[in-house]
């Protein structure tokens, strides 16, 4: 059974503080998430002070600052982040966190990373993409906002500078917080997986788990979501997380959905061979019949239990003699 990879993504829904990053790191682990993930950034190697906010970050965080001040306060010292893998440690879930700037691709990759996880706002990003690569860690690469050709490019520039193809996984993705239904858009998933002949998973922006749990229906190697520890908290990404209690319900529903889809060999089940002769039927006796009578449409029929002759056998019956009388709805033997 290919286990997806769920990664509870905690982002910048710490608000700033260590300690509500910390419980977040808890109900991640709670979840049964295999890893949980925030956002490294130097707010001034990001974003130019007259930046505009996007129109959900308005929506949700108002229009009174800019992008850079809201991102300011955002932040998570490099302290923070020791101090968060630690914790992780302590709860038995990974440690993963995104780069948004060439210094913090730096720091992230002395912390002992699985993987590089590269947003979808970097897709485009040369440098960006040759220092990463050239870090030889795997890399999960998200598609928001991207057309074939710019995540051929990406491909091209991330192999140009040492990082091996099959290192790289794709996730596909609406970059729209909450993304509207219509605009999921999850069989691109497979258009993905037959171009690029990689991983694919998909990063979640929609309200709700049921979306993730039909991509890992498809076939989703990695689910990646938003969470939350309360929807109604002040901050850009709140509104479309998942609080605590919806990403354990998702959790326990991916794994289930990974137990249904099996192996696609298709061959009778353990459980459900018992019930096979129960379910199945067997020709019978319609009437009384007598020794040597021709076994006939008008004296057979087909009833429960399934454990006689199959009723797929009925032209080979039907012209025969019976060998011996058999009463109504007695089992027909030849």
């Amino acid at each position: 059974m290919n286990k997806t990879i769920i990664i509870a993504e905690a982002g910048v829904n710490h608000n700033g503080s260590l300690e509500t990053a910390m419980q977040l790191v808890e109900k991640a682990a709670e979840a049964g998430a295999d890893y949980v993930k925030f956002q490294t950034f130097r707010t001034e190697n990001l974003v130019t002070a007259s930046a505009h906010k996007a129109d959900y970050q308005i929506q949700n965080t108002g229009n009174s600052d800019s992008q850079f001040a809201m991102l300011k306060k955002l932040e998570l010292s490099e302290a923070d982040h020791l101090a968060l893998q630690k914790h992780c440690e302590a709860h038995h879930i990974k440690f993963i966190s995104t780069p948004f700037d060439l210094d913090s691709i730096e720091f992230l990759a002395d912390l002992g990373m699985d993987f590089f996880k590269i947003p979808s706002g970097e897709i485009t990003n040369y440098p960006y993409l040759k220092r990463i690569a050239r870090k030889g860690l795997p890399v999960v690469l998200s598609s928001g906002m991207a057309t074939m050709e710019d995540i051929a490019n990406t491909l091209s520039v991330l192999e140009r500078f040492g990082l091996d193809r099959k290192q790289i996984s794709l996730l596909h993705c609406t970059t729209e917080y909450p993304t509207p239904m219509n605009e999921v858009n999850l069989k691109a998933m497979e258009t993905l997986r037959k171009t690029f002949n990689l991983p694919v998973g998909y990063s979640d922006h929609t309200q709700g788990i049921e979306v993730a749990i039909a991509a890992t229906a498809l076939g989703a190697a990695i689910i990646e979501k938003h969470f939350t520890l309360d929807r109604n908290m002040e901050g850009p990404d709140h509104i479309a997380s998942l609080e605590p209690q919806e990403l354990k319900a998702m959790v326990q529903a991916i794994r289930h959905i990974e137990k249904a889809l099996g192996d696609g060999d298709k061959k009778p089940m353990p459980s459900e061979t018992k019930n096979k002769a129960i379910a199945r039927k067997s020709i019978v006796a319609k009437r009384p019949i007598s020794e040597n009578e021709i076994l006939t449409e008008e004296n057979l029929t087909v009833k429960r239990p399934g454990d006689g002759i199959s009723p797929m056998r009925w032209e080979e019956v039907v012209g025969t003699k019976a060998r011996r009388a058999f009463n109504t709805d007695e089992k027909i033997e030849l």
